[in-house]
């Protein structure tokens, strides 16, 4: 496995695999490694010739600088974990070489970026497009591999691909999940024992609420997963939200899509977490 920090040493490897006609999957991610992160990584090797993983926390997707100050940053094991699957490359620049001086780029993503996430964290996603570009622009990938749980940043992706003509497939994988159901996250390591156990309940819920969709409406299903987190005082709802897959706006009835997914995020001892799951009225 090789690492990389420069990125002039990683553009010379990549331009060397792109003249022998070997194929890149790419996998961006911000550390703080997990099975989530590494099944990636899995599915990178059974399409693409070479896996390339970068591990960069990003600085201006944050919006609350304390929570950018708490990210887990743990490249050590990162890069044992990676070397142990047979990752090819690994890039772990700072940020001084991602941005040797500001990004004043504005994304325009029309609608899919004033909801959800981008409602709650303004300006998230427009970071996630300056640092996921100017990866793009330096690992010139054939494929790169996103997982499910960030459900609305694969639709910003797969949108920015579109704006800049990026010739890269997106692959969604899908989530990966602790024995008791909990979404795989870096933010999970941030947990007490006790209260990674009772996030579970976050799954748990919206497993309720799909099973409930066959039966109820799309307003009495939000009112069941909003009174349940009423109900338990250890977690706080930030949002539940049930949208159409490709607009990712909400909506009021069954019948107003045929693809549909329910998106919720809460808090539990001050950690954010967040979860989706595909609503199946079959």
């Amino acid at each position: 496995m090789i690492t990389i920090n420069s990125k002039t040493e990683l553009a010379s490897l990549i331009n060397s695999i792109k003249l022998s006609n070997k194929t890149i999957g790419f996998i961006p991610t911000m550390g703080a490694l997990h099975q989530g992160h590494l099944s990636l990584v899995s599915e990178s090797k059974k399409q693409c010739n070479i896996s390339i993983v970068s591990i960069f926390v990003n600085p201006t997707q944050f919006n609350d600088l304390s929570d950018l100050e708490k990210y887990p940053r743990t490249l050590e094991s990162d890069l044992k974990f990676l070397d142990e699957i047979d990752c090819d490359i690994v890039f772990t620049p700072e940020n001084e070489e991602m941005y040797p001086k500001k990004d004043n780029r504005i994304f325009d993503f029309g609608n899919i970026d004033k909801v959800m996430e981008g409602a709650f964290r303004p300006g998230h996603f427009n970071g996630v497009a300056q640092i996921v570009s100017k990866l793009f622009d330096i690992v010139k990938p054939n494929c790169a591999f996103f997982g499910k749980k960030d459900f609305q940043q694969v639709a910003i992706i797969n949108n920015m691909v579109k704006q800049l003509n990026y010739n890269i497939q997106i692959i969604s994988c899908q989530i990966i999940r602790e024995k008791s159901g909990l979404a795989m996250s870096s933010r999970n390591e941030r947990l007490s024992p006790e209260n990674r156990k009772k996030a579970s309940f976050i799954y748990e819920t919206i497993l309720e609420a799909k099973k409930l969709a066959k039966l109820k409406t799309v307003n009495d299903v939000k009112t069941f997963v909003e009174n349940k987190f009423t109900e338990n005082t250890d977690l706080k709802l930030e949002y539940f939200e049930i949208v159409d897959d490709f607009s990712l706006q909400s909506v009021k009835n069954w019948t107003d899509s045929q693809n549909i997914t329910a998106c919720i995020v809460a808090h539990i001892e001050g950690v954010r977490l967040i979860d989706n799951i595909k609503i199946d009225l079959k």
